[in-house]
């Protein structure tokens, strides 16, 4: 049976600002996420309505390379994921597929730029040759970060990217974040109330598919226009 995942979400995601998606289990964090790459296309039941623009270009108009769109909108998962390959190449593994780079001494700049912006050059600097596996969990989200951020997309979705660290890697993700938005803009799910409010300017409640919410952080903690929305995160459920 087919079961509807998101209901009518209109919602304008600004430059350089950090978006917080919050909300319980199964409400439509993530599904929404996915759209802004279109990642569900890789789902072969999933349909998506509607339209969806980035920088007023319609991301599902039939002319659009997908691939060139999820270099524009990256994305870093709940789980790190870094490939098989060399801390080097897990880098530069995105601008050799792309093409931005015309030499070795071009692509040394973009992965020590990269790994720096990840706040992960000073770890790594002597090891690039060696599996980025081998790295410890929050290391390894780091360099997904590094990864993503090696061809300059406009847009970071993030889905739950600290949802699997410690609170020191966590510490270390959220100050990324802070820094990253001076070049990025960021989408994050996350069901951490605290950490949406540590790192977002606006957040926006989902609850059954619905957008019930969406604001300046700040306010939408403190001063919520919805029952809805409080009941959230006063902790009645969720």
């Amino acid at each position: 049976m087919a079961k509807r995942a998101l209901h009518g979400v209109t919602c304008e995601i600004i430059e350089n600002e950090v978006l917080a998606l919050i909300g319980p289990s199964g409400c439509g964090k993530s599904t929404f996420l996915r759209c802004l790459n279109r990642m569900n296309d890789t789902i072969d039941i999933c349909r998506v309505e509607g339209r969806i623009t980035l920088d007023g270009q319609d991301i599902h108009h039939r002319d659009l390379d997908v691939v060139q769109l999820r270099a524009r909108v990256g994305m870093v998962f709940q789980k790190p994921n870094p490939f098989p390959k060399s801390i080097y190449d897990n880098i530069a593994y995105g601008p050799r597929i792309h093409g931005l780079c015309s030499g070795t001494d071009e692509m040394d700049s973009v992965v020590h730029r990269s790994l720096e912006r990840a706040g992960l050059w000073t770890e790594v600097k002597d090891r690039l040759k060696e599996p980025g596996t081998g790295l410890s969990g929050g290391q390894q989200q780091r360099l997904c970060i590094a990864r993503a951020i090696a061809v300059s997309p406009e847009v970071i979705l993030m889905d739950e990217p600290c949802s699997a660290l410690d609170p020191i890697a966590t510490a270390h993700i959220e100050e990324l974040i802070d820094e990253l938005r001076e070049n990025f803009t960021i989408v994050i799910v996350t069901h951490n109330m605290q950490q949406a409010a540590r790192v977002s300017q606006k957040t926006a409640f989902f609850h059954l598919g619905n957008l019930v919410e969406h604001n300046l952080t700040g306010e939408l903690f403190t001063n919520p226009k919805d029952e809805r929305t409080q009941g959230y995160i006063t902790g009645r459920y969720g």
